[in-house]
Protein backbone atom coordinates (compact mmCIF):
# COMPACT_ATOMS: atom_id res chain seq x y z
CA UNK A 1 0.00 0.00 0.00
CA UNK A 2 1.33 3.46 -0.93
CA UNK A 3 0.55 6.26 1.55
CA UNK A 4 1.25 10.00 1.53
CA UNK A 5 1.49 11.67 4.95
CA UNK A 6 0.82 15.43 4.84
CA UNK A 7 1.44 17.09 8.20
CA UNK A 8 3.21 20.36 9.05
CA UNK A 9 4.29 19.17 12.51
CA UNK A 10 7.44 17.43 11.30
CA UNK A 11 8.02 15.30 14.38
CA UNK A 12 4.47 13.96 14.20
CA UNK A 13 4.65 13.45 10.43
CA UNK A 14 7.92 11.53 10.66
CA UNK A 15 6.63 9.44 13.58
CA UNK A 16 3.48 8.52 11.66
CA UNK A 17 5.53 7.63 8.59
CA UNK A 18 7.91 5.46 10.62
CA UNK A 19 5.02 3.61 12.21
CA UNK A 20 3.27 3.00 8.90
CA UNK A 21 6.50 1.71 7.35
CA UNK A 22 6.75 -0.81 10.18
CA UNK A 23 3.36 -2.04 8.98
CA UNK A 24 4.90 -2.78 5.54
CA UNK A 25 3.48 0.31 3.84
CA UNK A 26 5.36 2.52 1.38
CA UNK A 27 5.21 6.05 2.79
CA UNK A 28 6.12 9.47 1.42
CA UNK A 29 6.06 12.55 3.68
CA UNK A 30 5.53 16.25 2.96
CA UNK A 31 5.00 19.16 5.32
CA UNK A 32 2.74 21.57 3.41
CA UNK A 33 -0.21 21.52 1.03
CA UNK A 34 1.67 22.68 -2.06
CA UNK A 35 4.17 19.84 -1.74
CA UNK A 36 1.25 17.44 -1.29
CA UNK A 37 -0.29 18.55 -4.58
CA UNK A 38 3.06 18.06 -6.33
CA UNK A 39 3.35 14.48 -5.00
CA UNK A 40 -0.24 13.64 -5.93
CA UNK A 41 0.50 14.75 -9.51
CA UNK A 42 3.55 12.45 -9.65
CA UNK A 43 2.51 9.32 -7.75
CA UNK A 44 -0.49 7.05 -7.32
CA UNK A 45 -1.42 6.83 -3.65
CA UNK A 46 -3.88 4.46 -2.04
CA UNK A 47 -4.37 6.71 0.98
CA UNK A 48 -3.47 10.30 1.89
CA UNK A 49 -3.23 11.03 5.61
CA UNK A 50 -4.00 14.75 5.47
CA UNK A 51 -3.72 17.34 8.21
CA UNK A 52 -6.39 19.96 7.73
CA UNK A 53 -4.52 23.05 8.93
CA UNK A 54 -1.60 23.13 6.50
CA UNK A 55 0.65 26.01 5.43
CA UNK A 56 0.99 27.27 1.83
CA UNK A 57 -2.10 25.38 0.59
CA UNK A 58 -4.80 24.52 3.12
CA UNK A 59 -5.69 20.88 3.65
CA UNK A 60 -9.26 21.57 2.56
CA UNK A 61 -7.99 22.66 -0.85
CA UNK A 62 -5.78 19.58 -1.15
CA UNK A 63 -8.81 17.41 -0.40
CA UNK A 64 -10.93 19.26 -2.96
CA UNK A 65 -8.23 18.78 -5.60
CA UNK A 66 -8.10 15.01 -5.03
CA UNK A 67 -11.87 14.86 -5.43
CA UNK A 68 -11.83 17.07 -8.55
CA UNK A 69 -9.22 14.84 -10.20
CA UNK A 70 -11.44 11.81 -9.67
CA UNK A 71 -8.60 9.83 -8.15
CA UNK A 72 -9.26 6.50 -6.39
CA UNK A 73 -7.07 7.82 -3.56
CA UNK A 74 -8.78 7.78 -0.16
CA UNK A 75 -8.34 10.69 2.26
CA UNK A 76 -8.01 10.34 6.03
CA UNK A 77 -8.24 13.86 7.42
CA UNK A 78 -6.49 14.75 10.67
CA UNK A 79 -7.24 17.82 12.75
CA UNK A 80 -6.94 19.17 16.25
CA UNK A 81 -10.58 20.25 16.06
CA UNK A 82 -12.81 17.48 17.32
CA UNK A 83 -16.25 19.10 17.21
CA UNK A 84 -18.93 17.25 15.27
CA UNK A 85 -19.42 20.28 12.99
CA UNK A 86 -15.72 20.16 12.03
CA UNK A 87 -15.92 16.46 11.27
CA UNK A 88 -19.02 16.92 9.14
CA UNK A 89 -17.39 19.79 7.25
CA UNK A 90 -14.31 17.70 6.53
CA UNK A 91 -16.37 14.79 5.23
CA UNK A 92 -18.45 17.11 3.08
CA UNK A 93 -15.25 18.33 1.42
CA UNK A 94 -14.73 14.78 0.17
CA UNK A 95 -12.63 13.20 2.92
CA UNK A 96 -13.34 9.48 3.35
CA UNK A 97 -12.61 9.38 7.06
CA UNK A 98 -11.77 11.75 9.88
CA UNK A 99 -9.51 11.32 12.92
CA UNK A 100 -9.17 14.05 15.58
CA UNK A 101 -5.86 14.67 17.33
CA UNK A 102 -4.57 13.28 19.60
CA UNK A 103 -5.20 9.78 18.29
CA UNK A 104 -4.15 6.25 19.13
CA UNK A 105 -1.67 5.01 16.57
CA UNK A 106 -3.36 1.60 16.44
CA UNK A 107 -6.57 3.32 15.37
CA UNK A 108 -4.74 5.29 12.67
CA UNK A 109 -3.29 2.08 11.24
CA UNK A 110 -6.69 0.37 11.27
CA UNK A 111 -8.33 3.30 9.48
CA UNK A 112 -5.55 3.55 6.86
CA UNK A 113 -5.82 -0.18 6.13
CA UNK A 114 -9.61 0.02 5.89
CA UNK A 115 -9.37 2.92 3.43
CA UNK A 116 -6.69 1.13 1.43
CA UNK A 117 -9.02 -1.81 0.88
CA UNK A 118 -11.56 0.57 -0.63
CA UNK A 119 -9.23 1.65 -3.47
CA UNK A 120 -9.55 -1.77 -5.13
CA UNK A 121 -12.27 -4.31 -5.74
CA UNK A 122 -13.71 -5.64 -2.51
CA UNK A 123 -11.57 -8.42 -1.04
CA UNK A 124 -11.84 -10.29 2.25
CA UNK A 125 -9.70 -8.95 5.14
CA UNK A 126 -7.70 -12.20 5.11
CA UNK A 127 -6.21 -13.14 1.72
CA UNK A 128 -5.83 -16.79 0.72
CA UNK A 129 -4.45 -18.34 -2.45
CA UNK A 130 -2.36 -21.39 -3.36
CA UNK A 131 -2.10 -22.46 0.28
CA UNK A 132 -0.82 -19.01 1.31
CA UNK A 133 -2.75 -17.13 3.98
CA UNK A 134 -2.06 -13.41 4.56
CA UNK A 135 -3.67 -11.40 7.35
CA UNK A 136 -2.63 -7.75 6.77
CA UNK A 137 -4.17 -6.49 10.01
CA UNK A 138 -2.25 -8.95 12.17
CA UNK A 139 0.82 -8.98 9.89
CA UNK A 140 0.66 -12.78 9.80
CA UNK A 141 1.60 -15.11 6.93
CA UNK A 142 1.29 -18.87 6.77
CA UNK A 143 1.55 -21.61 4.16
CA UNK A 144 -0.49 -24.76 4.65
CA UNK A 145 -0.91 -23.80 8.29
CA UNK A 146 2.80 -23.18 8.97
CA UNK A 147 3.65 -19.65 10.10
CA UNK A 148 6.22 -17.72 8.04
CA UNK A 149 8.20 -14.71 9.27
CA UNK A 150 8.69 -11.98 6.66
CA UNK A 151 10.52 -8.67 6.63
CA UNK A 152 8.30 -5.59 6.02
CA UNK A 153 9.16 -5.26 2.31
CA UNK A 154 8.69 -8.98 1.73
CA UNK A 155 5.30 -8.75 3.40
CA UNK A 156 4.38 -5.71 1.30
CA UNK A 157 5.29 -7.45 -1.97
CA UNK A 158 3.38 -10.59 -1.00
CA UNK A 159 0.30 -8.54 -0.06
CA UNK A 160 0.32 -6.76 -3.44
CA UNK A 161 0.63 -10.08 -5.28
CA UNK A 162 -2.14 -11.65 -3.20
CA UNK A 163 -4.47 -8.71 -3.77
CA UNK A 164 -3.94 -9.10 -7.53
CA UNK A 165 -5.84 -12.42 -7.20
CA UNK A 166 -3.79 -14.28 -9.79
CA UNK A 167 -3.25 -11.36 -12.18
CA UNK A 168 0.26 -10.41 -13.28
CA UNK A 169 1.89 -7.56 -11.34
CA UNK A 170 4.78 -5.77 -13.01
CA UNK A 171 8.04 -4.94 -11.25
CA UNK A 172 7.15 -1.26 -11.71
CA UNK A 173 3.82 -1.76 -9.94
CA UNK A 174 5.53 -3.55 -7.06
CA UNK A 175 8.06 -0.74 -6.79
CA UNK A 176 5.21 1.79 -6.77
CA UNK A 177 3.20 0.04 -4.06
CA UNK A 178 5.89 -1.35 -1.76
CA UNK A 179 8.67 1.29 -1.82
CA UNK A 180 8.67 5.05 -1.33
CA UNK A 181 9.80 7.75 -3.75
CA UNK A 182 13.41 7.68 -2.53
CA UNK A 183 14.01 4.26 -4.07
CA UNK A 184 16.10 4.18 -7.24
CA UNK A 185 13.73 2.98 -10.01
CA UNK A 186 16.67 1.25 -11.72
CA UNK A 187 17.60 -0.83 -8.70
CA UNK A 188 17.18 -4.61 -8.61
CA UNK A 189 15.49 -4.43 -5.19
CA UNK A 190 12.24 -5.92 -6.51
CA UNK A 191 13.97 -8.94 -8.02
CA UNK A 192 16.02 -9.54 -4.87
CA UNK A 193 12.98 -9.21 -2.60
CA UNK A 194 10.93 -11.61 -4.74
CA UNK A 195 13.80 -14.09 -4.71
CA UNK A 196 14.04 -13.95 -0.90
CA UNK A 197 10.25 -14.17 -0.59
CA UNK A 198 10.16 -17.26 -2.80
CA UNK A 199 12.75 -18.94 -0.61
CA UNK A 200 10.85 -18.18 2.61
CA UNK A 201 7.53 -19.39 1.16
CA UNK A 202 9.13 -22.74 0.34
CA UNK A 203 8.51 -25.46 -2.20
CA UNK A 204 6.87 -25.82 -4.60
CA UNK A 205 7.28 -22.17 -5.70
CA UNK A 206 4.03 -20.19 -5.73
CA UNK A 207 5.38 -16.92 -7.19
CA UNK A 208 5.61 -17.34 -10.93
CA UNK A 209 7.75 -15.09 -13.14
CA UNK A 210 5.98 -14.08 -16.34
CA UNK A 211 8.81 -13.11 -18.74
CA UNK A 212 8.60 -9.52 -19.88
CA UNK A 213 5.53 -8.85 -17.71
CA UNK A 214 6.12 -9.41 -14.00
CA UNK A 215 5.02 -11.83 -11.30
CA UNK A 216 1.86 -13.58 -10.19
CA UNK A 217 0.64 -16.08 -7.61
Amino acid sequence: MRVLVVEDEQLLADAVATGLRREAMAVDVVYDGAAALDRIDLNDYDVVVLDRDLPVVHGDDVCRKIVELGLPTRVLMLTAAGDISDRVEGLELGADDYLPKPFAFSELIARVRALGRRTTAALPPVLERAGIRVDPNRREVSRDGKEIQLAPKEFAVLEVLMRADGAVVSAEQLLEKAWDENTDPFTNVVRVTVMTLRRKLGEPPVIITVPGSGYRI
